[in-house]
């Protein structure tokens, strides 16, 4: 990615280094930061009095503000998405912070809104989620580590309605709990393999009864879920009561309201439901707010960010996570069809190298020139854009440049998207910062000020949850059918007595493939879903089906993250 930086219209806050680049940490710790509550201030028209400062560089916005700006104008909303995951890197978050930084510098009034990261990527493979290169939203430690403590009382408030969920059935069990029925599980925000599936409770009378139990990490746990669709804190206290903690044994369900649980939950929530402003490398205003994995939760920023950063600025770009098959559908089908919000434009990000991955090419063999594997792979960018194009939404391809990318395969790639009738653009935001996406910002201002977009979802309210999934694995997997047992099948139709027939689906799968394979890549069609479980989110108000080996509880790798994080005078190194 390597190139020497042109004439910018705005200099960001660490010049590009096109010698010797350094590491994403490097770049984010040699930034000079401007103090958040002057960037509220000048960029957003926020008051001092109007944030609640953690520090000199991250802020949260008051609630109380926020209901304020109820009857403003909307400004224009992009989604950025990005192909189906490889290990050659997409770059996804890091096309969003130099899209809008991009934005600013034409528009002049552009934020971002992302989510939180989870200490299990962090400390894992994946890494963090504050963008990359020139491209960052800072501070970036703090951000990835514990931030502001969003995601800890949110783990706090699950674990809070588990051991109160148990302390009931140990004090008498007036409601009724079956033991064996208790779904509800414990959360931890790591990476943890060992607590997937535990028995709870041992140790004598004294401890209570012995159950089998479980820990989902916290960016999977409904609590999160909730947190993130919460429209205010009276929103949230009436989804957290209806969480299902249980069932009686004439199949009941008990609820977290039945446990009077939901009261002291958002009391533990009340300050982390205001949303998180930071800044990026530019100084552009970023929301990073709540952090459901699009893998298995509906992987978007909280509903209360990105509606107040419609009413601050004119352009607001927000992501999906993982490929269009996840992030996207999860973000239309379940967050627009709550919030009433639609995407103006969505830009799908892809290299060239991940599209030769998903060809046919080998990691280690992905700088030589393969016009051939170019070309099989684009039917993987190629399915995206037809998905996209199902919403009603018009998309942009942002291919992410690396010095190895030759002629010859920019030309197949902007071609191939031609005829699909997409604009596809090469965007150097990571070397160059907002300067190296202005011709991708020109592009998306094209699509927002054209107003073709006219969002439609996948499927009706009424069509019955088994369709809903059956609808998703065909028109978005391409998939021939669905597999589900019965006992699915005879969960799914209870969901549906207890009135919930008209919630959304989560598809919980592997992020690596259009199939419940990981290793199927390009476009696969003709394969059969298997969902292996469903699960009711009754206070997320969508129904999570759970397809082939996708875990809620993920583990860490042979050689995780965390081995090669340290703190050296005083600093961290190795976080990316």
């Amino acid at each position: 990615m390597n190139r020497s930086p042109a004439a910018a219209t705005q200099a960001p806050a660490v010049a590009p280094q096109h010698i010797s680049p350094k590491s994403d940490i490097e770049i984010a710790q040699a930034a000079k930061m401007r103090p958040i509550l002057d960037i509220a201030r000048e960029k957003l028209g926020i008051a001092a009095e109007n944030l609640e400062p953690y520090g000199h560089y991250k802020a949260k916005v008051s609630l109380d503000y926020i209901r304020r700006l109820h009857g403003l104008a909307d400004g224009k909303l992009i989604l950025v998405s990005a192909i189906t995951p490889t290990p050659a890197g997409e770059g996804k978050t890091t096309t969003t912070v130099g899209l809008t930084d991009a934005l600013n510098r034409l528009s002049g009034k552009a934020m971002l809104c992302i989510r939180e990261p989870s200490l299990g990527p962090c400390f894992g493979m994946k890494g963090g989620a504050a963008g990359g290169g020139y491209a960052q939203v800072v501070p970036m430690e703090e951000i990835n580590l514990h931030f502001t403590g969003d995601l800890h009382a949110i783990g706090a408030a699950n674990n809070l309605l588990a051991a109160m969920t148990d302390n009931h059935i140990y004090w008498g069990n007036t409601l009724g709990i079956d033991q064996r029925r208790v779904t509800w599980r414990r959360a931890i925000d790591m990476n943890d393999r060992a607590l997937r599936s535990i028995v709870s409770s041992l140790g004598g009378a004294a401890n209570g009864f012995p159950r089998e139990d479980g820990f989902d990490i916290t960016v999977a746990s409904e609590v999160m879920a909730i947190f993130c669709l919460a429209g205010d804190l009276n929103d949230l206290k009436r989804r957290l009561a209806n969480i299902v903690v249980g069932y009686t044994r004439a199949r009941k369900p008990v609820r977290a309201g039945d446990l009077k649980a939901h009261g002291a939950m958002t009391a533990l929530l009340k300050d982390a439901l205001a949303p998180n402003l930071v800044q990026s490398l530019e100084g552009t205003p970023a929301f990073i707010h709540g952090g459901p994995f699009a893998n298995i939760a509906h992987g978007c920023n909280s509903v209360l960010a990105t509606t107040t950063a419609l009413k601050l600025v004119d352009y607001v770009v927000t992501e999906a996570g993982f490929g269009a098959d996840l992030g996207a559908e999860k973000f239309i089908d379940i967050k627009c069809r709550k919030t009433g919000i639609a995407p103006d434009c969505a830009v799908l990000v892809a290299t060239i190298r991940a599209l030769k991955m998903h060809g046919g090419v080998k990691k280690e063999d992905l700088k030589a020139e393969n016009l051939d594997a170019l070309e099989a792979g684009m039917t993987n960018l190629a399915r995206h854009i037809e998905n996209v194009q199902k919403f009603g939404v018009v998309p942009v391809v942002s291919i992410n440049r690396f010095s190895t990318d030759t002629d010859a395969e920019i030309t197949l790639v902007q071609n191939a998207c031609a005829k699909l009738g997409v604009e596809a653009l090469m965007a150097d935001h990571w070397a160059l910062g907002g300067e190296g996406a202005l011709d991708l910002a020109r592009a998306v201002l094209k699509v927002c000020d054209s107003g073709k977009s006219r969002l439609k979802f996948l499927y009706p309210d009424d069509m019955p949850l088994i369709e809903k999934i059956r609808t998703i694995a065909r028109e978005i997997y391409r998939a021939k059918d669905i597999e589900a047992d019965k006992s699915v099948r005879d969960q799914l139709a209870a969901f549906e007595q207890m009135g919930c027939g008209k919630f959304p689906v989560c598809i919980a799968k592997t992020q690596y493939s259009f199939s419940t394979n990981p290793d199927l890549k390009g476009a696969p069609s003709g394969h059969v879903i298997k969902v292996r479980d469903v699960r009711l989110s009754a206070g997320a108000e969508f129904v999570v089906a759970i397809c082939g080996e996708i875990m809620t509880m993920p583990g860490l790798p042979k050689a995780p993250a965390a081995e090669s994080i340290d703190v050296k005078d005083g600093r961290i190194v190795g976080l990316f």
